[in-house]
């Protein structure tokens, strides 16, 4: 062995270190006197390679196989319709009337679930790699990537102009790109395929080169613009996207930008005193709006946070911060009797799921309560509307470097 490759291999060797030294589990024991850790490669190793045996068996297919009668847009362009938007019944022909919380279930959705389809296999194939390195798992969540991202003849254009159409108002609205909240485990785990043979060609820079095409447009056209200002969840997972997209591509000025816009725009406009989310009490689905938007908040942090540049630690001089949020809504998942407001109008039986901020949060603060709930709740829903609230399903992507 000469002089490089020995040091390739020791570089190989401390990587695995480290790879290792992140999954592993300290006690959740509450008499444990070190910072908590968990080793949820050990604790989804069974649901993570189950999941990915089935997928192996399942073809890539992306937006371009689900012609949109309605958009004003192409074949490779996404496009959604307004959850809540329904005929009206004073004048059927005429433009559609909202509905707030009551999702019409005649609207286009097609490019949607292909989407949300793609978030759930590709991720979940990643994750069997990250932990048994068996190619055949990266070769089929690289294939994804592939036609979804790189080939001429399937790829999804890096926009959402046509997101969120309402028939006979509006061609899109920059409220649709909270639809590719669902891109953000993608990105993840995409950067996870980095080490694989798979991965190892041009695709990964094409799909990289998508990603910062994609964080051009949310960042500069009127729609992302829109987006970025919602004062609600809507606000949340434009800086949810933004700061993993642009961890994934390498532009720092972005991150800089989220960390900021964390702490001087989100905590100050959409936590109360008292933890709660004011915007998403106000809601018909307070309670599941509350828990997306808690999700978000905390996977913002856990992308953005680095040793003693925390925003976990992050507060108001009044004192709100992630913290506090937690705070207000971890007795109401835990005890979902106890919730104070009125039941959200569709759902609310089939809230909470396995919510990422219980484990992120549970391991910033060292909370084991927050740890142990986690792992008691159901880490699959099988319900439509409760995947498409709840999009980080696989997070021992979220605890390796």
């Amino acid at each position: 062995m000469n002089k490089g490759e020995a040091i390739a291999t020791e570089r190989d060797l401390l990587s695995r270190r480290k790879f290792c030294a992140a999954a592993k589990l300290l006690s959740l024991d509450t008499q444990d006197a070190h910072p908590l850790a968990i080793d949820v490669a050990a604790i989804d190793r069974a649901r993570i390679l189950g999941a990915a045996k089935g997928y192996l068996r399942e073809a890539a297919v992306t937006i371009t196989s689900f012609p949109a009668a309605h958009s004003a847009g192409g074949k490779h362009d996404y496009f959604s319709e307004g959850d809540y938007w329904w005929p009206d019944p004073a004048n059927p022909a005429g433009p559609y009337i909202q509905r707030d919380g009551l999702t019409n279930p005649d609207n286009f959705t097609d490019h949607r679930r292909a989407l949300i389809r793609l978030s759930l296999q590709m991720p979940a194939l990643s994750a069997a790699w990250l932990i048994t390195k068996e190619e055949l798992y990266a070769a089929h969540a690289a294939e994804h990537l592939r036609v979804w991202f790189v080939d001429e003849a399937t790829r999804m254009n890096p926009n959402l102009e046509f997101a969120q159409a309402i028939r006979g108002r509006t061609a899109g609205r920059g409220i649709g790109i909270i639809d590719t909240v669902h891109l953000v485990e993608v990105a993840r785990a995409a950067a996870a395929l980095e080490g694989s043979q798979s991965f190892a060609n041009d695709v990964g820079d094409k799909v990289r080169r998508w990603f910062s095409e994609y964080l051009r447009w949310m960042t500069t056209s009127s729609h992302g613009i829109e987006e970025r200002e919602a004062k609600n969840n809507h606000g949340t997972c434009w800086a949810l996207q933004v700061a993993e997209f642009a961890r994934y591509t390498g532009n720092t000025e972005l991150v800089s930008f989220c960390r900021k816009r964390f702490t001087s725009v989100l905590v100050p406009n959409q936590i109360a005193p008292n933890g709660s989310f004011p915007l998403e009490l106000a809601r018909t689905k307070p309670y599941a709006y509350s828990l997306f938007n808690l999700d978000a908040m905390a996977t913002v942090c856990q992308i953005l946070s680095r040793g003693q540049d925390s925003l976990w630690e992050f507060e108001l001089p009044d004192g709100r911060g992630i913290r506090k949020a937690m705070e207000y809504m971890f007795p109401y998942i835990a005890d979902k009797k106890s919730w104070p407001l009125p039941a959200d109008v569709q759902y609310f039986d089939q809230w909470p799921v396995r919510q990422a901020s219980l484990l992120f949060a549970g391991l910033a603060f060292s909370r084991t309560d927050y740890l142990k709930l986690w792992r008691r709740l159901n880490p699959d829903p099988t319900l439509a509307e409760v995947i498409r609230n709840f999009p980080i399903r696989q997070p021992v992507l979220w605890l390796t470097r």
